[in-house]
């Protein structure tokens, strides 16, 4: 019996102790999505494809080593025809023999080395370039992540936010309703002012299990994003105002402003670097390329498989080569494709001009939207605390009997839009920030 209550306290320690839910930072939340997201883990993935790439493309100009081995049997030999005179016979007429043997079994080893190939050179160069184009599509898609975790994280802080405040609003609502209604049975008001007052309530539980759903596919999404299962139970150890403190108290980023260090004009400036090599791949190709080979083996013949006997006889032969091939005239084939190559280098030049501008653009853009955020936030605070004195100052005078409940109720209503936009102005610092600091990429130290 003691066996089996220990047994079940183990299984239902080790049940609670799964459903604990996992809590997160910030930067707990980004360091974990950029280790588990499926993006993060597929372009760490595409990385480690390029080094390989560079590495095959390399090995095709170190020496290769081939070796055959060749079997034949003839179920029936070729006849050749030789003149009869050669052995004693009439001319004219023709004696039918068949040469060597039946069966052959040969090996041979071949090693061959590149001497000069242009196309390869060209060809180790493109491998650099396509792994630095994979690690800067794995920066992007880090910078990305790092975007999405935040704008995930903001809005699950949110839709807390909003929920504690609509709950704490819809309590003060009820129990002003309740002193309401006994007011009302002392017959001291009218039944107006009661149903006012039930109208703003039920709007105000009607947005809260609104809010309580959005609450639930916020952290869905926040889920989602940072690589976990969608209905894992989660727990976000920031809170709305803190990181708001920390993202509005950060350096104003003036000191980066270098267009050369943006993601974008990186994968740009790759682009104009692979269609550099790509026309000098096409010029590669008027050029002789020269290879080098050696190769032996050894060759027997027998009427029978005997080949495994020690009576067995082998002649061995080998070979030294160089060979050159020379590309004399090709219709002007050659001569199209490099000039479509050219041109295609000069479009790159143009977007890299293009993007160059357009990174500056936007980054002026975005740090007008942070600043603009940190302003906006100041004027809604203020519009916030007027809106709680004007709420207040109107439900003192309502239970006084100097205002209606249609003004008291404007008031609250009043109110709770600028609740909502008090808190909306935060989420906007936080991704106006998250997007400047994204677009300038800064080096984070997580």
């Amino acid at each position: 019996m003691l066996h089996k209550l220990a047994l079940f306290l183990f299984i239902t320690t080790a049940v609670f102790s799964q459903e604990k839910p996992t809590q997160f930072s910030l930067v707990e939340a980004v360091e974990f999505a950029l280790e588990n997201n499926y993006k993060g883990l597929n372009a760490a993935r595409d990385v480690e494809i390029a080094k390989l790439q560079k590495w095959q493309t390399t090995s095709t100009g170190l020496p290769q080593i081939k070796a055959a081995i060749n079997y034949n049997n003839w179920l029936k030999q070729q006849v050749s025809l030789i003149p009869a005179e050669f052995f004693g016979g009439n001319p004219g007429q023709f004696a039918e023999i068949t040469f060597g043997t039946k069966q052959t079994l040969n090996g041979t080893v071949t090693v061959s080395q590149k001497i000069f190939d242009g196309s390869y050179l060209v060809g180790l160069q493109a491998a650099k370039v396509f792994l630095e184009i994979s690690e800067n599509a794995k920066e992007k898609t880090e910078i990305e992540l790092r975007k999405m975790v935040a704008y995930a994280y903001g809005n699950a802080l949110l839709a807390e936010e909003n929920l504690k405040i609509i709950n704490s609003n819809t309590r003060l609502l009820e129990r002003n309703l309740e002193d309401l209604t006994k007011v009302y049975e002392n017959g001291l008001i009218d039944l107006e002012s009661v149903q006012q007052l039930q109208l703003t309530l039920t709007s105000l539980k009607s947005n809260q299990s609104y809010i309580e759903r959005l609450k639930k596919i916020a952290y869905q999404m926040f889920n989602n994003t940072i690589g976990l299962e969608l209905n894992t139970g989660v727990e976000l150890t920031d809170d709305l105002e803190r990181l708001i403190e920390i993202y509005t108290s950060l350096a104003p980023l003036e000191s980066i402003l270098e267009a050369e260090n943006v993601i974008d004009y990186k994968i740009a400036f790759n682009d104009v670097k692979g269609k550099a090599l790509l026309l000098k791949l096409e010029k590669s190709k008027a050029l002789p390329t020269i290879e080098a080979f050696l190769n032996g083996g050894y060759a027997g013949n027998n009427d029978r498989f005997e080949f495994l006997e020690n009576s067995q006889q082998w002649f061995g032969s080998s070979m030294f080569g160089v060979s050159m091939k020379i590309p004399l005239f090709s219709s002007f084939g050659r001569s199209a494709l490099t000039k479509k190559a050219r041109l295609n280098l000069e479009k790159s030049k143009s977007t890299l001009k293009d993007v160059s501008e357009k990174i500056r653009l936007e980054i002026s853009r975005a740090r007008s939207d942070y600043e603009f955020a940190v302003e906006d936030l100041a004027i809604k605070k203020e519009a916030l605390t007027l809106s709680e004195q004007i709420a207040y100052k109107n439900e003192v005078k309502f239970f006084e009997g100097l205002t209606t409940s249609f003004e008291l109720s404007q008031a609250q209503r009043q109110l709770y839009t600028a609740q909502q936009d008090y808190l909306q102005s935060m989420l906007n610092i936080l991704i106006k920030r998250i997007d400047l600091e994204a677009l300038i990429n800064p080096p984070h130290n997580n």
